[in-house]
């Protein structure tokens, strides 16, 4: 998919914006573009303050000229738009490949609307051909990657459980100090009892199913950007 379809789903969702407004920003490729383009409003004179959801966003957003402020600031938000790994047919969404899925949910859960951006590529139905992010704390990591193999099999993963970067000789830490553990499913046939289940485990602080929190989804297609509303 082109970084220009990608632009083009992120100039939609720009057009949810208003002056005043107090957005989240999303992490990743296609965020990206929507803080881009949102740096170029503000710089014809947009009123906005933003809250990002990782430092990598926190960095592109200053350098922008984007007013940034914090939740302990702000008490809620007016709309927040976001990437995904995946989005089903009823707007549930897996996020976190890019790692920031704690943030991405404390700030989306804090929002009173969620839009998506993303490539059709990330239409699937059912999730869990991506592998499920699970961000967990450091310390107990070894009881903790138990318990969750366990809950996982239970789940009927296809491709098991691995620590995000230990393949490339150090382990991903994530911007709160996490590790992130990687869950290869194949497909989740049950997201709210997994998702129960998995915060069930004391270790666990996060995971990456986003389930009934996206409003609406601007996808970009080889024939245009399609709307998608939560039914």
């Amino acid at each position: 998919m082109s970084e220009d379809l990608k632009r083009e789903a992120a100039a939609m969702a720009l057009t949810e914006v208003r002056e005043g407004m107090r957005l989240g920003l999303g992490t990743g490729s296609t965020a990206r573009h929507f803080v881009d383009l949102l740096g170029q409003r503000v710089a014809q004179g947009l009123n906005v303050i933003c809250v990002p959801t990782s430092e990598a966003t926190a960095a592109q957003a200053i350098s922008l000229g984007i007013t940034l402020s914090d939740l302990e600031t702000l008490d809620r938000l007016d709309l927040t738009v976001d990437g995904a790994d995946e989005i089903d047919a009823d707007l549930n969404l897996i996020k976190g490949g890019g790692g920031a899925l704690l943030r991405e949910k404390i700030v989306a859960a804090a929002s009173d609307v969620m839009i998506v951006i993303a490539d059709d590529s990330k239409c699937v139905d059912p999730l869990g051909k991506f592998p499920l992010p699970i961000e967990v704390n450091r310390f107990g990591l070894g009881a903790t990657t138990r318990a969750v193999v366990e809950v996982i099999k239970a789940h009927g993963a296809e491709g098991g459980l691995k620590l995000r970067g230990e393949d490339k000789g150090e382990a991903f830490v994530t911007d709160g100090g996490h590790f992130i553990l990687d869950a290869f499913f194949g497909r989740i046939s049950q997201p709210e009892a997994l998702s129960n289940d998995l915060l069930n485990i004391p270790g666990v602080v996060q995971h990456g199913l986003f389930l009934n929190m996206c409003s609406k989804a601007y996808v970009a297609t080889p024939n245009g950007v399609k709307t998608l509303q939560r039914k």
